[in-house]
């Protein structure tokens, strides 16, 4: 059993791309189950298998603790650290390959509050990696790329586990964006041109800085075009799933 953490920024499609890729797994006969871990989801785009929202219920949190919508949310966060074990022996009596987990819609909820590492350490984090999506929004600039990697970096670096980045709904996009995007993530040379052509701001300079930090750090690899609504990009999310957990090889070939 492997775990995949689906995570990135507000409005990246995180849910949307669980119920794509758990349609897929499905339909080539690859078992998976899906854990939902954001207790504030109103509507789901799959049923889940496992639910947070049984045991954390947002309305009871902003009554009981007297918080708005947003505080009762980090308190829903930090609940989720005490109720995981109901998760996980629930998740111990039910033998699949896949365990595909949709975090909490605002990324801080979960990459950055010490009860994340409650939750992925009493999942299991020795078998676990990061789906991580980001809106192509951000990706318009040279510096804007920056950003998002630095910010997909940090995600990892706190969450200490393999990653994958896929940049969500592509299909927004038009073709040439999606190869300069990718340009940019396979091959820094490039990225850093394009950072030179900019013009010269402090945000160029700081742009620059951070280039230099994440190409020390190893993150640039591959970056895989994805869209959930189009179903680009699913076999590929598999491939390097498959690489990571099984080195290439299907999961059933190794059983």
């Amino acid at each position: 059993m492997n775990n995949i953490y689906f995570v990135g920024t507000a409005g990246s499609g995180k849910s949307t791309m669980v119920g794509a890729f758990k349609r897929w797994l499905d339909d080539n006969e690859i078992d998976s189950i899906v854990v939902n871990l954001d207790p504030g989801a109103e509507k789901l785009p799959y049923v889940p298998d496992i639910d947070i929202r049984e045991w954390i219920n947002l309305d009871e949190v902003m009554s009981q603790y007297g918080l708005g919508p947003n505080g009762a949310q980090i308190v829903a966060a930090d609940l989720m650290a005490v109720n995981i074990k109901k998760v996980s022996d629930i998740l111990d009596t039910i033998d699949t390959d896949y365990v595909l987990i949709d975090t909490p819609g605002q990324l801080e909820l979960f990459a950055f509050r010490e009860s994340s590492n409650v939750v992925i350490s009493a999942l299991g984090k020795q078998r676990s990696m990061i789906a991580y999506l980001s809106d192509p929004t951000l990706y318009k600039s040279a510096n804007g790329f920056v950003s998002a990697m630095t910010l997909a970096s940090l995600v990892q670096f706190r969450l200490n586990m393999p990653i994958i980045n896929l940049l969500s709904k592509s299909d927004v996009l038009k073709e040439e964006e999606v190869d300069r995007i990718l340009d940019w993530y396979n091959n820094p040379d490039t990225l850093y041109g394009d950072l030179l052509d900019e013009d010269s701001n402090p945000e160029s300079v700081i742009g620059m800085e951070l280039f230099r930090a994440l190409e020390d750090s190893g993150i640039f690899g591959e970056m895989r075009a994805v869209s959930a609504s189009k179903e680009i990009g699913l076999p590929e999310i598999y491939a390097a799933v498959q690489l990571q957990f099984h080195g290439g090889e299907d999961a059933d070939r190794e059983n």
